[in-house]
């Protein structure tokens, strides 16, 4: 969630250090499911080291929807902030090292944070920028083919590119990994 964020800020750190405290550290191995679909998101993940993803079920097949790497907090939001249940699965895809914390434990201090102004011009911040993600990340289904797809990931954020399996990769532009290898393949040869 913060990865968008100015960490070296004041009210950055002063936000991390008030809820820090409220945070577990915890380990996970790779293909670790954290939140199953349809179940309720009852944690908050932030990622210290690692990687996930987000996923959902389409006919029997896993469609990858998001990756969240080191400094990004993760759940299903409107799960955990509504009770209702995960559209998605998170999943860890490499050993991840996360920070969590349990909705009991966090709500009440996110309810009073929401009420600081510039905490919660910080949470506006954020949600507005994965919201844009989001929204971009949509249109480029109808406006992009997949070779574009994946030339603007490889731009925007080839760290993913590096750390993902391909299968991954190819799920996350809405291919199979066939289509991703043909589609590297002629990338290669131009």
């Amino acid at each position: 969630m913060f990865e968008k964020v100015d960490r070296d800020s004041l009210i950055s750190q002063e936000f991390i250090a008030k809820y820090k405290p409220y945070f577990r550290e915890e380990s996970y191995a790779a293909k670790t499911v954290l939140l199953e679909e349809g179940e309720v998101a009852n944690k908050v993940f932030w990622v210290k080291k690692g990687c996930m993803r987000v996923w959902l079920n389409k006919d029997g097949q896993e469609v990858t929807f998001q990756f969240f790497l080191e400094h990004s907090m993760v759940s299903s939001i409107e799960s955990f902030w509504k009770g209702m249940p995960s559209k998605f699965t998170l999943e860890t895809i490499e050993p991840t090292e996360v920070w969590v914390a349990d909705k009991e434990d966090i709500r009440p201090l996110l309810e009073d944070s929401l009420a600081t102004p510039e905490y919660r011009d910080l949470f506006i911040e954020v949600l507005f920028q994965r919201t844009f993600d989001y929204v971009n990340r949509s249109l480029s289904f109808v406006k992009s083919t997949p070779e574009q797809r994946y030339l603007e990931l490889v731009e925007q954020r080839p760290e993913l590119i590096k750390r993902i399996p391909q299968h991954y990769i190819a799920s996350y532009i809405g291919i199979t990994k066939v289509h991703l290898s043909r589609i590297k393949s002629k990338l290669l040869k131009k």
